[in-house]
């Protein structure tokens, strides 16, 4: 039977090299039927099951149905197929309300991240620095953090990070901190930009650097983190790490208030009054063009 699996995102960039997702999603690719699936997942198929999971769990070939893809998941995963446990332990952690259980979602989250998958190890220590399902408890966090951002996982990247940064469930370190944002935000992590940014403007794991403190702003900002909008008009009204620019500057506080950052308003009020009329027509002008680029963020 030809199998074809639309992978989420995350694991994409996790699980498989570029040249296997491509074959897997190419569009040419030959897709089973849902009755040939279903026919093998009845047989007990663990990957067809997995399989027929994915379909009720996207829509595909099928109305999206949420607890039907729970069903057969969790038939996967009793078998213990990894992909269907870390996805179990998802609809347990984020889907409909009528199916959701913390503590089920750690219980498969648990069996996936112990046999080293990213993703669920990452989910897994969400799970710990909340308190979910599972008493709280940072060292714990730290530990399944760890093991995903060795795994080069980038959002797992940003919340040890987070720790490091704060000593919670290890010891402070802004070296490491600065070390692991940075891991993460050349991979695009949105959050991670923002805090490496925040990290050389502060002179915080590294020498100060104005410079370098824009352009990771900049990155974030560019993704719709509205802290980096503000910091980056900040920096544009001063002239700091960048020459002054009154028009980026008002741009920048323009967007940042748009997503409810209160303090950009009085600080463009400010701005404005040193400003011409075609200068502020310009900056709306461009706040108002302005499309946040694909953003790759850890909640």
């Amino acid at each position: 039977m030809n199998r074809r699996i639309l992978w989420p995102a995350v694991l994409q960039r996790t699980l498989f090299p570029c040249a296997l997702i491509l074959a897997l999603n190419a569009a040419g690719a030959p897709a089973s039927s849902f009755d040939e699936i279903k026919a093998q997942a009845e047989k007990g198929d663990a990957e067809a099951q997995f399989i027929l999971g994915q379909m009720y769990h996207n829509g595909q070939q099928v109305p999206l149905d949420r607890a039907e893809a729970a069903k057969w998941y969790r038939k996967a995963a009793e078998q213990n197929f990894t992909l269907a446990q870390y996805f179990l332990g998802s609809l347990y952690d984020n889907g409909p309300a009528k199916i959701r259980d913390p503590a089920q979602a750690a219980k498969w989250y648990s069996q996936a991240a112990e046999k080293g998958l990213a993703p669920a190890q990452y989910a897994l220590g969400i799970l710990y620095e909340d308190g979910r399902g599972l008493r709280r408890d940072y060292a714990q966090a730290a530990r399944w953090y760890r093991k995903a951002a060795q795994q080069n996982h980038a959002p797992a990247q940003h919340r040890l990070g987070l720790l490091y940064e704060k000593g919670k469930g290890t010891y402070r370190d802004d070296f490491q901190a600065l070390e692991l944002y940075l891991k993460a935000a050349v991979q695009g992590e949105a959050l991670a930009q923002f805090k490496l940014g925040s990290m050389y403007y502060d002179g915080r794991g590294a020498s100060q650097n104005f410079a370098e403190a824009v352009k990771w702003f900049r990155k974030a900002a560019e993704q719709g983190v509205a802290e980096a909008q503000f910091n980056l008009g900040v920096m544009f009204a001063k002239g700091q790490g960048t020459q002054p620019n009154s028009i980026e500057s008002y741009m920048w506080f323009t967007l940042a208030f748009k997503q409810g950052y209160a303090e950009a308003a009085a600080n463009r009020a400010a701005l404005a009054r040193a400003m011409r009329p075609d200068q502020i027509a310009e900056a709306h002008q461009r706040a108002k063009a302005f499309k946040p680029s694909p953003a790759i963020t850890s909640k």
